[in-house]
């Protein structure tokens, strides 16, 4: 839109990614007594067994479990569990900082999560005021405020539908209509050229190809002596880059993030460029 600063939108994977472990295991694993290898072969086991999505799985050994410890889960308590959260360094300053960098380059910069993991336990970390929309796993809650059942699920084909409800502006899960009406790429609001994709693990290689596939940057981060596995991201180009778990000032992915902004911030210029001349063009056509 004319006046309008063009938008970036960085999207995240959560768990690995900006925290240094799956968020069950800050808390809730320990308060079933369970041990998260245990807990997540269980997971595993009941998803092959029942031919089951494994995220599913995983939400209902969290109810099943919680239930035969007689811990029924609520709602403000998978909340209060987010606060225990811990982040790589540099993760809580990372996303003001990003946010003026991009202002100084003269665009608006939007950050959303899009994780499997529980949407309950992320509004309760430190971060979550920092995201325009969280996309993640949710219970549906009785009156009672118990779980009683899987809301949402997002596994790492369905974290692909987020992308283009972030690329089309069509932020609310339930508007499957709209999401699904033809735009024009360029009259999108955020173009996939102006999206970032960082994840860490195969639940993020879909979303990651797809950014990186239609113009847009993704990046695979790794926690120390585990680069080998986002290398193969890189080498098998699912991937545009790869950095270390350390969003601190000046680091790795710290630089990546800025020169893509600014690439992609002259990018957006010269599409408003191409844009205006084809318009001037046509209408001087019409005329002769």
């Amino acid at each position: 839109m004319v006046g309008q600063k063009p938008v970036i939108a960085i999207m995240y994977d959560f768990d690995k990614t900006l925290c240094t472990k799956d968020m069950q295991e800050y808390d809730f694993i320990s308060s079933i007594n369970s041990k998260p290898k245990d807990f997540w072969k269980q997971a595993s086991s009941l998803a092959r067994d029942q031919e089951m999505d494994k995220i599913l799985a995983y939400m209902y050994l969290m109810i099943r479990k919680s239930k035969d410890n007689h811990k029924p889960i609520k709602r403000e308590v998978f909340v209060k569990q987010g606060e225990n959260i811990e982040f790589f360094n540099g993760v809580e300053e990372w996303f003001d900082r990003i946010t003026e960098y991009g202002k100084e380059n003269g665009v608006t910069i939007e950050h959303y999560i899009i994780s499997s993991g529980l949407k309950e336990i992320i509004e309760g970390s430190k971060i979550y005021k920092k995201f325009k929309k969280v996309y993640a796993c949710e219970f549906l809650y009785d009156e009672n405020k118990l779980a009683i059942w899987p809301k949402m699920a997002v596994n790492y084909t369905t974290k692909t539908q987020f992308l283009f409800r972030i690329n089309k502006g069509v932020l609310d899960i339930s508007e499957d209509e709209k999401l699904n009406q033809y735009v024009d790429n360029d009259d999108r609001p955020i173009p996939f050229r102006n999206m970032i994709y960082i994840g860490d693990g195969l639940t993020d290689v879909p979303c990651m190809k797809l950014v990186k596939s239609n113009g847009g940057k993704s990046i695979a981060v790794y926690q120390p002596r585990k680069k080998d596995v986002v290398a193969k991201f890189l080498n098998d180009e699912r991937v545009d880059f790869i950095a270390l778990a350390d969003y601190s000032n000046g680091k790795e992915i710290d630089k990546i993030v800025k020169d893509v902004i600014v690439k992609m911030s002259i990018e957006s210029k010269l599409v408003k460029v191409h844009r205006k001349q084809i318009h001037i063009t046509r209408q001087n056509r019409v005329k002769q």
